[in-house]
């Protein structure tokens, strides 16, 4: 099998190129230019894959309410592009998004704390949020053929210095810092790149179809996780909780994005591990590097 990668150099793509069966082809932005329709056209015709991932997105979520149009361009516009190519060469597509699609709300405007199904409704709170769900809409209208795999909280080794996450900006700050104020307030499940990739192929492997969760197991907020990796690092740092209000950052976050995996297990037989394993494996990883 020939599979076209997207975003191949990121936390999740580093991830599935180790993984993937058959041959794959990474296409990052000096290969494949998602915004570009002729870039998308003739970079897949080249290539001619029996199967098309996209692990590439624009996760700059504060950044993105200042300029909208460039989320929107690589998270709906792109995936768009690699919808129509693929519905016409009959090709499948993995599309990955984000917890970030829900709200944490419940209709009444509470607080939500019941984990979200793939059938829940949607209802993004930020330019970065409606840009990943323009995303999905896209792939669902354009490509029959279609995967879309929701995850939360992602954090990984990619091969290029400077990428970041969570856990590698704790791990920075608390170097820097004795003491450190983190959000408390937003509950959503930290979750490995290794571990998601393996989700896929195993989705992949099952023939899925549609859309699926994909996260690790239970759930914890910004502030409880920031604790948990000082405490496997072994550093001496004081995390003092806040809230979102607090905090002040320019994209609203949802409260709550805990998602639901059952039918993930229910079609793979994968029972995804508790957070804590994936992290603690996660940060003896990282002290050989």
């Amino acid at each position: 099998m020939r599979i076209a990668l997207t975003g191949p150099r990121g936390q999740l793509g580093t991830e599935l190129v180790r993984l993937l069966p058959g041959n794959v082809v990474p296409l990052a932005r000096d290969r494949l230019d998602l915004t570009a329709a002729e870039s998308v056209g003739v970079t897949l015709t080249a290539t001619q894959p029996d199967l098309v991932i996209n692990a590439a997105a624009y996760n700059l979520v504060d950044q993105s309410e200042d300029e909208p149009q460039v989320a929107f361009a690589a998270n709906a516009l792109g995936p768009r592009l690699l919808a129509r190519w693929c519905a016409e060469a009959s090709v499948p597509l993995v599309h990955v998004s984000s917890d970030y699609v829900f709200s944490g709300r419940l209709d009444d405007g509470q607080r939500r704390f019941l984990p979200y199904r793939e059938t829940d409704r949607p209802e993004p709170l930020s330019a970065y949020a409606v840009s990943k769900l323009a995303g999905e809409h896209f792939v669902r209208a354009l490509c029959p053929e279609h995967l879309i795999v929701r995850t939360c909280g992602l954090y990984g080794r990619p091969p290029e210095r400077g990428k970041g996450n969570f856990v590698r900006t704790m791990l920075r700050l608390g170097g820097e810092r004795r003491a450190l104020r983190v959000v408390d307030d937003q509950e959503c499940t930290p979750t490995s790149a290794a571990d998601l990739a393996e989700m896929i192929v195993a989705l992949l492997d099952a023939g899925a179809r549609g859309t699926y969760h994909a996260t690790n197991a239970g759930s914890t907020t910004w502030c409880e996780l920031a604790r948990t990796v000082f405490r496997l690092a072994r550093m001496e740092v004081s995390v003092q909780p806040i809230t979102t209000a607090e905090y002040g950052a320019k994209a609203a976050r949802p409260g709550y994005s805990v998602l639901s995996t059952s039918r993930l297990t229910q079609t793979t037989g994968w029972a995804p591990r508790p957070w804590e394993a994936a992290l603690e494996e996660f940060m003896l990883s990282i002290r050989m590097e």
